[in-house]
């Protein structure tokens, strides 16, 4: 059975793309069939880092985002879609002109929702707006971003996360730790895969050091332990 799963956030540089390439990394570690679709056109980040894995979409047209469906359902895999900042409105359309949570309860395929959040008080308003709006149609996954803030006592506030025993589709939250700031920009730099980061030592190619590479595989494996456990509950 396919899974799809949409990685958005409608603020800017919360953390998205980090969060795509690290469930692309967790689905590559696990030898679990995915495919990645990279919709920000802009800023292709998936594309750059995963390209043998990804190929982009167009939100614009629904043509090319008809795709995601199409390929849940000719593949048993997981579909991994990289949203841009800002792309409710497309996908709203697409969603409801097309039926797709209808049509995706009918086929059996599942849906979530991988919602990066900073600590500031857009994020909370946009989260509080997008549980409002799909209520229980989507598994929604709330990921807060230890990288782009410390504390998430207001999210956290948010009704829909104080009562999270929702009767059809079920929401989680969890936290993405934060890597070091050097060690981070030195692979967004290299444009490494979070593998290359922690294991890459070529000397033909550059490459991060002994530390910093020790570092990556830590922050690495504890994400993938917490992906590990939510992975249990989808």
């Amino acid at each position: 059975m396919s899974m799809i799963h949409f990685v958005g956030g409608e603020k800017g540089g919360v953390g998205k793309s980090v969060l795509s390439r690290l469930l692309s990394q967790y689905f590559l570690d696990n030898a679990m069939p995915y495919i990645g679709l990279d919709a920000d056109q802009s800023h292709p980040t998936l594309s750059r880092y995963y390209q043998d894995y990804t190929r982009p979409i167009n939100l614009d047209h629904f043509e090319s985002i008809d795709q995601i469906m199409e390929l849940a359902l000719e593949n048993d895999c997981n579909i991994l879609i990289d949203l841009p900042a800002q792309s409710e409105r497309f996908l709203d359309r697409w969603i409801e002109e097309n039926g797709v949570i209808e049509m995706c309860e009918e086929m059996g395929i599942k849906l979530a929702y991988w919602y990066a959040v900073d600590s500031g008080p857009d994020s909370v308003k946009l989260l509080d707006n997008f549980l409002t709006k799909y209520n229980d149609q989507f598994t929604v996954l709330v990921a807060k971003n230890q990288g782009r803030g410390s504390d998430f006592s207001n999210i956290e506030a948010l009704p829909q996360l104080q009562n999270s025993d929702r009767e059809s589709m079920p929401l989680y939250q969890f936290y993405i730790p934060a890597l070091h700031t050097s060690t981070m920009q030195k692979i967004e730099k290299l444009g490494l895969s979070f593998w290359a980061a922690a294991n890459l030592k070529d000397s033909e190619v550059e490459h991060l050091g002994i530390m910093e590479r020790q570092r990556s595989k830590v922050w690495v494996n504890k994400v993938h332990q917490t992906l590990g456990v939510l992975f249990s509950y989808l």
